[in-house]
């Protein structure tokens, strides 16, 4: 039997900037294209290419060896603070507006 495991709601998004932590590209930043909170992960332009050999496809569609950006667990990533660009967490904050927004814990500048 297979146990589930639930995961905390992700504060990181898709379009945010980050930079990698850990792993064979730590150190690289790039935009999360996609993030996937059911499991944990984000993909990340550039980061975590893998190459992946296509077989063509009814239609047009040409096969070969393409390059495949593949997820990356969320906890390996942080977003990069827009005031200096280093790595930082993120928080949430109520405005007076009774809206919820995403700070930078570093500079407490809104994401």
């Amino acid at each position: 039997m297979s146990v589930r495991r639930k995961h905390a709601p992700m504060k990181i998004h898709a379009g945010d900037r980050v930079i990698v932590l850990s792993g064979k590209d730590k150190g690289a930043e790039g935009v999360v294209e996609r993030a996937i909170p059911e499991r944990g992960k984000v993909i990340v332009e550039g980061v975590n290419v893998a190459r992946k050999h296509q077989a063509p496809t009814r239609g047009d569609q040409q096969g070969g060896i393409i390059d495949k950006a593949m997820p990356i667990d969320v906890s390996n990533v942080a977003v990069v603070s827009p005031g200096d660009g280093k790595a930082t967490r993120v928080g949430y904050l109520i405005t007076e507006e009774g809206r919820k927004v995403r700070i930078c814990r570093r500079t407490g500048v809104e994401l």
